[in-house]
This record gives C-alpha cells, structure tokens and sequence, in this order.
C-alpha cells in the first residue's frame, strides 16, 4: 500500500495509506470521524455530498460566521465534489467514482446504496478488490434496521447512559457524542484491516459496525459484569464502578481526582496524606474492602486532603507516581503545558483566507505526529479537480454545472 518512490524511511511522513483513496459518501459524525482518521494516515480522501446543502453538519452550530465548526472538526484534509445523488447523470459519475476508489464509506440506511446506483455487491461484482465499509444505527439485518439512529439513542439502548450519572435515579448522556467516535474509530480499524487483507488475497472486503453494536462493544466490564453476575450496574458519579479510591476528591480549595490502581498507590497515598495507619485498617485493608466502605474512605482522605491546595497535592502525588490530575474546563486543557507540548493545535487556512486552528489528529507514526493536509473544504470547493482527475474535460464539467447535476463553491 505505499505509493510509488515512498521509501521505508518516508513513510511516516506521508502516512502508510499513501495512495490509498477513499470515496466518503457519509456524513454526520460516525463516518467523517472515521475518514478523518484515515487522512491522518495518508489516504486520500473524496468527500462527495449533496447538492442539496452537503453534509447536513453543515447547518449545525456552533458557527464561526459563515462556518460550522461542528463540521469543521471532523471533516480536515479532504476534498469535497458536491452532486445530485438521484439523477441519472449524478449516479454515473458516482459510479465512476466508487470503481476507481479503493475505498467506499457509506452510512446510509440498509438500501439506499442501491438506489443511488452503487449496489455493493454490484460494485464488488465489477470491481473485486473494493473494500465498502457501511455505519449504520442498528446494524444491517434485523427489526430496527431501517430505523434512524443517532448517538443518544444509541447511548440510551445500549447501557452507557445507564451507568453514567449521579445514581440510578440521575442518569446523563456523555458530554460527547462517544458512540458516533467509537462507531467511527471502529469502521477506520475495519478499513485498515481490509486493505492489509486485500493486500494478501487481491480481494476487498464488506466492512460494517453500527452505532448500536459499538456502544455494546465498549460495555467491557460492566457489561461482562451482567453477563455474567447478572448484577445490574448503576451509576456512581465521579467515582470509578469497581476500584476506591478512585474518583473525585475535594481539596482546601479544588477537586481534583485521584486515581488508585493497586496496593502499592494505596500505602503510598496513606503515607502521603500523613496517615500510613490507615492503609491496614481492616474497612481499607484491601481492594475489595475499600470499594464496600467508598463513603467511609472518601471522607477520611478528604479530611486529610483539606489541609493543602489541589495544585499542591497533584504534584506530590505525581512525584509519587500516583495518579492524580485536575479537573480543567477546555480552556484550561488546552493552556496546560503538556497539551502544548504535544503540539495538537495546527492552524490552516480555508479557501476564503479565514485561519482555523484545527485539533490534528492523535496518531503518531515512528514520533511523527500526523499533518493536516486541507482545511476542511467548502462544499463542493473540489468538484472540478475530481472531475478533471476522473477524466472529464472542461466542456463536460462545465455542462454539468450548467445542469445542475454538480455545483462548484463559491469561495
């Protein structure tokens, strides 16, 4: 998969899917997040979207003037041909697209592929070594799988917002849409699987998750937890399911949380608060014991830990490698001096000369953080370099503008 006069010592720089190209048709979340991963890492990335407005995300705030930053953040280095979907002349050129990719990524309903004229097992018929990957809701068989869904919904079926919150009575949706990334890192590690397939065999692969199948996925625990206890896990606020101390403490002045993995960090969090006695009191002798009498424990670190700032006690504690870190609002996390120092802050341009400071993404190869390519593009602002790669002349692209079958940005 490493494009042509890449060597081995470049492949880092350029990212290991080089030459790889992929056809995005989603939107949304779940499948741009999974594209975006996928450009980190070098592919070549053809975000097609609707005449009609593009990818709906489009219209979602928060807004930087004319710019939706919701759309922004999950949409950088790729280009963007925008086209009609259902008319004949748009299918064909869908179909052109498809075939010459090696990858197509969809999240659409069960069908609608078909519709559109990219019947997947006609594509694979016509082109074996094609790797389609599809997110749906629900999965593709099945009652519900032809019903929308959205990360909430997903959250609330599967469990996770059963376990996150105050207690059984105050359950919350994690502040972010968690299940959309995880549905979206799950597709790109299906992808990536696929093309080293294809890479041994010539043959591609159907790739498929859902938004369902990766919030039970990341169940672990507390799903096995049921499975196989039958217990029904609750929420417990800050503090972690199974292991204490472990969660949210006060201080004299900030919380901070204080994370204790093993005996060890137990008697050297007991000698540091100043009371080594109590790391063998039978209420906190052991894991198990700790985690019954959580309420008990809280309140005598608590009682120990107001005697000096949460500043103060995250760094005694880091020096004594337990885990410890304030709770920071955005502003501070990204004004904290290790974030600086991982450099994840890049800053593009747009098309129309405005600066976005953009997250890259978290994947580094042999030390090398990945770049950002292109901004996140307007729609439709590539419609005439794809079409000009695909084949078409300028007359025909041209004709098609004038149609209304494609649409090229403004600016």
């Amino acid at each position: 998969m490493t494009a042509a006069g890449t060597g081995e010592a470049g492949i880092a720089n350029v990212g290991p899917l080089n030459g790889i190209v992929v056809l995005d048709l989603t939107r949304a979340l779940a499948g741009p997040y999974a594209t975006a991963l996928l450009t980190d890492l070098g592919a070549t990335i053809t975000k097609v979207e609707s005449v009609k407005g593009g990818d709906s995300t489009r219209g979602w705030p928060p807004f930087e003037n004319d710019h939706s930053l919701y759309f922004d953040s999950v949409n950088r280095g790729k280009s963007s041909i925008a086209l009609d979907f259902y008319a004949p002349e748009g299918q064909a050129l869908l179909r052109r697209l498809a075939l010459a990719a090696d990858v197509v990524v969809e999240n659409f309903r069960p069908g609608v592929m078909a519709d559109i004229g990219l019947d997947p097992d006609e594509l694979r018929a016509e082109k074996p070594a094609l790797i389609i990957a599809s997110v749906s809701g629900f999965g593709s068989t099945g009652p519900l799988s032809q019903t929308a869904g959205l990360d909430q919904v997903a959250q609330g079926m599967s469990g996770v917002m059963s376990v996150t919150g105050e207690d059984a009575d105050t359950m919350y949706r994690v502040g972010i849409p968690i299940i959309d990334i995880y549905a979206g890192i799950f597709t790109a590690v299906g992808i990536a699987a696929a093309l080293v397939g294809r890479e041994r065999t010539g043959h591609g692969l159907a790739v498929s998750t859902s938004l369902l199948e990766a919030a039970l996925a990341i169940s672990v625990f507390q799903g096995q937890r049921y499975l196989s206890l039958g217990e029904i896990p609750t929420p417990q606020g800050n503090n972690h399911p199974v292991l204490a101390p472990y969660g949210v403490f006060e201080t004299a002045d900030i919380p901070i949380i204080i994370a204790v993995g093993n005996d060890k960090h137990w008697r050297d969090l007991c000698t540091l608060i100043g009371d080594p006695a109590l790391a063998d009191e039978p209420d906190f002798a052991t894991g198990k014991s700790r985690t019954a009498h959580r309420p008990a424990l809280a309140a005598r670190l608590e009682t120990a830990l107001a005697s000096r700032s949460g500043i103060e006690w995250v760094e005694a504690l880091r020096g004594a490698r337990i885990p410890t870190g304030p709770i920071y609002n955005y502003a501070q996390a990204f004004a904290d001096p290790q974030v600086q120092h991982l450099d994840m802050i890049k800053h593009v341009t747009r098309t129309d000369g405005t600066d976005l400071p953009l997250l890259r993404g978290p994947i580094s190869l042999d030390g090398i953080a990945p770049l950002i390519r292109k901004a996140p593009p307007s729609l439709g602002e590539d419609t005439r370099a794809v079409l000009s790669d695909l084949g078409l002349s300028e007359h025909q692209i041209a004709g098609l503008v004038a149609a209304g079958i494609v649409t090229v940005s403004k600016g």
